[in-house]
């Protein structure tokens, strides 16, 4: 009964920030610049070599309890990272909280549109598969290179 959303939102918001500033730190961008204000309005700032993970936003979109489901886009994530996360989570609300399931919507371009189900892994499908995304990889490339 101690745990509401109102505390779970503020525990998310301190999260969200850190990572913010360790954002700002690891993109080695001159936050008093032109360039730098255009690509935060954009949301384009992003790590210029390796970092560690990094939560650009976190919400909850389904607060139900004892259960609650989380939104969660990040940087250079793993499953333990997240898991370990929601850990904390629970820690901060002085109770305990486990990951029971993962879902990752979107890597880099691709999103779960174009996934390809297990039942569809033969050779034809894969290569439609692939032809079907060449253009979005393309484009993505040349946004890359300038």
């Amino acid at each position: 009964d101690h745990i509401t959303r109102e505390k779970l939102e503020r525990i998310l918001a301190v999260i969200q920030g850190t990572n913010q500033k360790a954002l700002l730190m690891y993109s080695n961008i001159d936050m008093k610049t032109q360039e730098a204000y255009e690509l935060a309005v954009k949301g384009l700032i992003r790590p210029m070599g390796k970092s560690p993970p990094i939560i650009t936003a976190v919400r909850c979109f389904q607060f139900a309890p004892p259960e609650f489901q989380l939104e969660i886009h990040c940087l250079h994530e793993t499953q333990q990272y997240l898991r370990k996360l929601v850990h904390e989570i629970g820690l901060e609300l002085k109770s305990s909280a486990v990951c029971t399931q993962v879902r990752r919507i979107r890597d880099g371009v691709f999103t779960v549109d174009d996934a390809l189900p297990r039942t569809q892994w033969n050779m034809q499908s894969i290569q439609e598969a692939i032809q079907n995304c060449q253009l979005k990889v393309q484009t993505e490339l040349e946004k890359a290179l300038g």
